[in-house]
């Protein structure tokens, strides 16, 4: 009998589907010292990362069960020379690099990169933009080609630094094939002389798609060898070939201008194409409505378009129109004041009149931040 009731319990004990089974081993769980990996928590008191950038992270390493592997990354950038400040960066831009393998993937791309000339500061440079590429071995393999095709290591990371959507496309099958096109236009040193951001996204555009690019901004009337032409491209790129004579109309349009005076305009300042209609319409009623400038003046004078219009352009009218209604100055400047650097604008309109208008610095300083005071608005 004993022996009976022995083997029932021994069975018992080993089935699994036993809710003794059950209960003992959910106890044995609960007993477990080990507590769970608490990622985000890790990503704030380990990594610096703010608690909105923790939580956003987190999403992308909910399969790490231990600190074993980020650690072991850490340890690396730290001895690669990155600051706190610039760890948190590249987790807060890439936290996937945290479960890159320090020996197979990050140690070898560190390797490369300076044996192509990068320095180690450079290097720790590029990993604190938070960028998916550093973790792609295909950055060593095609780095000798960017190199020669931008000039210098600080071209290329300055071009890193604004946006690396072409180091995600394939070197033969779409860079290569675009930056040859582009030199058969005669487009070579318009595009690569001067690192830009439209750069990066010429370069990762279809090969096929290239061609009727450059034919729309020509069709603009912009010259191809001319700086401008980049920023024609550029504007076709972002808003496209379809969409750009409907951008021109509305220019026309909302500025008030001819056929010559528009297309003299978008040959200066291409740069427009891409302000929102918003913005232009804005730009429109503070210098038409407002300002009560002639179209055809502001054709001219288009450049002061590409200003911005709250911390730049209204701060100086209020300001100098204050100073003309309250006989400080005698004569509005017009869109001179506009072009003056700021140190420039401030010694020559500001400083000379502190003890006439003892406000004044206060509130051109408060206009710049978009709370355009009273004193101004009355004025």
């Amino acid at each position: 009998m004993l022996r009976l009731r022995s083997c029932i319990l021994t069975r018992l004990l080993s089935s699994p589907s036993s809710a003794l089974h059950r209960l003992l081993s959910a106890a044995a769980a609960a007993a477990d010292p080990s507590p769970a990996f608490a990622v985000e928590q890790y990503l704030v008191d380990t990594c610096g990362l703010t608690k909105p950038q923790a939580l956003k992270a987190s999403a992308k390493l909910s399969h790490l069960k231990s600190p074993a592997k980020p650690d072991a990354v850490l340890a690396f950038l730290a001895d690669l020379g990155l600051s706190s400040a610039d760890v948190a960066a590249a987790v807060a831009g890439d936290p996937q690099l945290l479960c890159a393998d320090v020996d197979k993937t990050l140690a070898p791309v560190v390797a490369g990169l300076t044996a192509h000339g990068l320095s180690r500061a450079q290097v720790a440079r590029l990993v604190s933009l938070g960028r998916p590429i550093f973790r792609n071995t295909s950055l060593v393999s095609n780095l000798p080609y960017y190199l020669s095709l931008f000039g210098s290591n600080e071209n290329l990371l300055k071009l890193l630094n604004q946006s690396n959507s072409f180091l995600g496309c394939s070197l033969e099958k779409v860079v290569k094939p675009n930056v040859a096109f582009l030199q058969e236009c005669g487009l070579g040193d318009c595009i690569f002389s001067k690192v830009q951001l439209s750069t990066p996204r010429i370069l990762s555009t279809k090969p096929e798609r290239l061609p009727a690019m450059v034919a729309c901004a020509q069709g603009l009337g912009v010259p191809r060898g001319s700086p401008m032409f980049m920023h024609v491209l550029y504007a076709v790129a972002i808003i496209g070939e379809d969409k750009i004579a409907a951008r021109v109309d509305y220019l026309k349009k909302t500025f008030r201008w001819s056929d010559a005076e528009v297309g003299n305009v978008v040959c200066r300042t291409p740069q427009l194409l891409r302000r929102s209609k918003d913005m232009l319409r804005r730009l429109s009623e503070f210098f038409i409505s407002e300002m009560g400038l002639e179209p055809t003046y502001i054709a001219h004078r288009s450049v002061m378009l590409t200003f911005s219009l709250d911390s730049r352009l209204k701060p100086r009218y209020y300001a100098v129109k204050f100073l003309k209604q309250n006989g400080l100055v005698k004569c509005f400047p017009s869109y001179t004041i506009f072009h003056l650097t700021d140190k420039v604008f401030v010694e020559r309109y500001i400083c000379p009149h502190m003890e006439a208008a003892p406000y004044l610095t206060e509130d051109y300083a408060a206009a710049c931040k978009g709370e355009v005071p009273t004193r101004f608005l009355s004025a």
